[in-house]
């Protein structure tokens, strides 16, 4: 089947997304940092099994092509995102929908989960963390200055955003997620996990350089009944480099 490509106004943004297949089981992924369904997960909207699931990605607001608005990274920019995924899954008339969250969105997922329970199926986060600590803020100063970045990763995203935007909001995205680390704890979402009722899935590449694993089994302790998956050789974008393997750990799970 194919792709459709569309936007939708949800709570006053028109957010973009792309959906593919016509099975029962609604899925929604959810980008990471300067991400769009677009980059981030072409082997999960081409491979995914089309007769059992109804798969959406979206371009929160700010990425992708759900600009206007620009991005911004309030204090609340997570519960923001999380409001607006759950709002457009129910602006496209999906009762009930599993989330599959890399990163950012990975966050974004966990938020949404323990906040609206009854709409939430199951879980499947990779890449993530519930809070932000000194080493974690000196990796993201690392990622400041995109000029430094691979010509791999940059590429995409200097084409969908142009190299000034792109460079602007990876600033601003630094300084957000980096606020964090003042919290107590250097909390993100720490004290919203015991909420997750639903069946959850954490799958980490133990060769993340972005993420250390500490993060994915502190998620993992503290979300009753939720499942760790450790990919050796997998790092932060694992979705991607080991597409056949993941697709088919996260359909079996769903």
């Amino acid at each position: 089947t194919s792709i459709i490509s569309a936007k939708i106004q949800v709570n006053g943004v028109h957010l973009h997304y792309q959906q593919t297949g016509e099975g029962n089981h609604a899925v929604l992924l959810l980008p990471g940092m300067l991400g769009s369904g677009q980059t981030d997960f072409g082997p999960q909207l081409k491979s995914m099994n089309k007769q059992l699931f109804t798969v959406v990605a979206w371009d929160p607001r700010g990425y992708g092509k759900s600009i206007p608005p620009s991005r911004d990274f309030p204090p609340d920019f997570f519960e923001r995102d999380a409001k607006d995924a759950v709002d457009l899954m129910q602006a496209l008339k999906f009762k009930k929908f599993s989330l599959l969250g890399w990163s950012d969105g990975g966050i974004t997922a966990l938020i949404a989960a323990a906040k609206y329970p009854n709409l939430i199926h199951k879980l499947v986060v990779w890449g993530a963390n519930a809070s932000v600590t000194q080493e974690d803020v000196r990796i993201y100063n690392g990622i400041r200055d995109v000029s430094k970045w691979s010509e791999k990763v940059k590429k995409p995203l200097e084409e969908m955003y142009g190299h000034k935007y792109f460079a602007a909001t990876c600033e601003a995205w630094v300084d957000g997620i980096s606020r964090f680390a003042e919290n107590s704890d250097g909390n993100i979402c720490q004290q919203l996990l015991p909420d997750i009722k639903c069946p959850t899935f954490i799958i980490h590449g133990e060769k993340d350089p972005l993420v250390p694993q500490a993060h994915a089994e502190y998620i993992h302790k503290h979300i009753k009944g939720s499942r760790l998956l450790l990919m050796p050789e997998g790092k932060h974008n694992l979705h991607l480099r080991f597409a056949e393997d993941f697709n088919r750990e996260v359909e079996n799970f769903l």
